[in-house]
């Protein structure tokens, strides 16, 4: 059986901003608490991390709620959707 998800991947960028870590863990917390994120860690070398969403809609509905990201609303990341399918 075949399962969509959703990777996120979160590069920082130059105007990367501390005070965004924060609120970004509350956005995952949340994320959590909704049963949409099923797993969620950093890069070993600090250069940004990545997490994956479950229970969305399409690839349409993954783009709205990353773009709601603390990471995205103080452009401190860049953040890329790939949809993954599965098995």
């Amino acid at each position: 059986m075949t399962r969509t998800l959703y990777l996120v991947t979160a590069m920082r960028l130059p105007t990367f901003d501390p005070a965004a870590v924060g609120p970004h863990r509350r956005f995952l917390d949340a994320l959590q608490a909704e049963g949409r994120l099923l797993l969620t860690g950093g890069f070993a070398d600090g250069s940004g991390g990545a997490y994956i969403l479950c229970n969305v809609e399409d690839l349409e509905q993954a783009r709205a709620i990353v773009a709601t990201d603390p990471l995205v609303t103080t452009a401190s990341s860049e953040l890329h959707v790939h949809e993954w399918l599965t098995r």
